[in-house]
């Protein structure tokens, strides 16, 4: 997991979204970021452990006009590219794995709490509901962290 620290406002060259499993908020992160970002960001997504592909994920990301297509959750171990300017964790033991992995090298690691949906319980439309509103959250959180950051650049 080798960097550069990040220069103050600049945007990274490389991101990786990590949570529990990369079954529901790093992948759902990673395919927002590679739409909202620039292509010239290389955008990734891992979880601490093994997990299951997710139908709501599917679901709420197909409202908005993406697909995770082929693409199966997969561990940090299973990352092709180790090379990374920011890691963004989406759950603490996410957070921990990453300070974990980075103690000696130079990368920004940022933490950005946000809640597991698959804790959420009723009928399929709240079930949904509270998918929405992390996909909705990640949207708010990516374009706060980077957008605003390159448009106020951009005036400077």
């Amino acid at each position: 997991m080798a960097g550069l620290a990040l220069v103050p406002g600049a945007l990274p060259r490389s991101i990786l979204f990590v949570c529990g499993m990369n079954a529901v908020r790093s992948p759902m992160a990673e395919q927002l970021a590679r739409r909202m970002l620039p292509a010239t960001i290389f955008v990734a997504s891992a979880g601490v452990r093994a997990g299951e592909r997710d139908p709501f994920v599917d679901a709420v990301l197909a409202e908005e006009g993406l697909s995770l297509g082929e693409r199966h959750p997969r561990t940090l171990d299973d990352l092709e590219d180790d090379y990374f300017d920011l890691i963004v964790t989406l759950a603490p033991e996410a957070h921990h794995a990453a300070l974990e992995l980075t103690r000696s090298l130079a990368v920004e690691v940022e933490y950005w709490p946000t809640q597991d949906p698959t804790n959420a319980g009723g009928t399929r439309e709240q079930i949904m509901a509270a998918y929405r509103d992390v996909r909705e959250r990640l949207k708010l959180r990516i374009s706060r962290r980077f957008l605003a950051s390159e448009a106020k650049n951009a005036t400077d």
